[in-house]
């Protein structure tokens, strides 16, 4: 048994630009301004975009669509720097605080005054400015359907990379997607034991770099482990009633899609630097981006070792699937 689809580790630019709903010559100008670090190049002298590049561009994106400038979301997310955790590439982190702090909020203060002279215009970036506020810098950023599933938790109970999470979720598979996504956070949050096995067996994955074998005994060993954990979530989940939550959801189903709500600034289209092949990778492809094609263009750095863990841990949920 194989896994579906291998991620890239890194992309090229077209695809990052693709994935991100923006263009090629848009993320140049990230970099010519400092807001984007420069990522190290292939062999062939191009840029290959790694899972933390494009993390820090989809905020950079979400941010330049509420309608603060480029060098105020340069500010902010310096700021955040000191204040955000370590991000670890999967979506976990060690936590942190996931707000801005005073300098964000003066950012806000000040670009909703100049929304309000132009309300007719500007309506939706008022109110995301609006929903940042009140909700925490970037969480005020998802869709309402998501940040709707925190209400009854404490303040500070997400962690940073687990709202990297579902912004990549929502990206991917639309604000119904990190909805119930958002079920597995919530139950980490409010079941410390959970959220200790999780950290454990999250080190344990991470341990599996590219010095361990695919046939190193500790491959099996940590997808036992993951198996594991993921069975006591579940069950969690089912006797806490998060899952009836998920089937509303289901039922629901009248969430908009994440691709059609993204209004990304009008660009004007240009061809990568993989010179030609990949042309028009803008915000009007990447709004109608299938999920197929916005998984092959967001990297995970997973060794051969990791990504053969993950295909033990489906084998063994496979063993574990009632049969029909």
């Amino acid at each position: 048994m194989h896994l579906s689809f291998v991620p890239p580790r890194r992309v090229k630019i077209g695809d990052a630009a693709a994935f991100a709903g923006t263009t090629p010559r848009a993320i140049r100008h990230y970099h010519a301004t400092g807001l984007l670090p420069e990522p190290e190049r292939g062999g062939d002298g191009r840029r290959r975009y790694g899972h933390q590049d494009m993390i820090r561009l989809l905020w950079i994106r979400r941010m330049a669509g509420a309608g603060i400038a480029l060098d105020d979301i340069r500010d902010a997310l310096t700021a955040d720097t000191g204040t955000a955790g370590d991000d670890r590439g999967d979506g976990g982190s060690d936590g942190g605080d996931v707000d801005g702090g005073d300098g964000i909020a003066l950012i806000l203060e000040r670009l909703e005054n100049s929304l309000a002279a132009q309300e007719a215009v500007l309506r939706r970036q008022r109110t995301a400015v609006q929903r940042m506020r009140a909700k925490g810098s970037r969480m005020g950023l998802l869709s309402d359907v998501v940040t709707d599933r925190f209400k009854s938790l404490p303040e500070g109970s997400l962690r940073q990379g687990e709202l990297d999470t579902l912004l990549v979720t929502e990206r991917i598979f639309g604000p119904l997607g990190a909805a119930v996504q958002a079920t597995r956070f919530i139950a980490l949050a409010t079941r410390p034991a959970l959220r200790e096995e999780s950290d454990r067996a999250d080190a344990a994955e991470e341990a599996l770099d590219d010095t361990v074998a695919v046939d190193d005994p500790r491959v099996a060993r940590v997808a036992a482990e993951r198996h594991a954990f993921e069975g006591a979530l579940d069950a969690f989940i089912e006797e806490s009633g998060l899952a009836g939550d998920d089937d509303a959801l289901f039922e629901a189903g009248d969430a908009p899609d994440s691709a059609t709500t993204d209004q990304e600034e009008d660009e004007e289209e240009e061809e990568d630097d993989d010179g030609g092949g990949d042309r028009g990778s803008g915000g009007r492809r990447a709004r109608t981006m299938s999920a197929f094609e916005a998984v092959g263009r967001m990297p995970y750095d997973f060794s051969p070792a990791r990504l053969r863990c993950m295909e033990l841990a489906e084998q063994l949920a496979a063993q574990d699937a009632p049969t029909a």
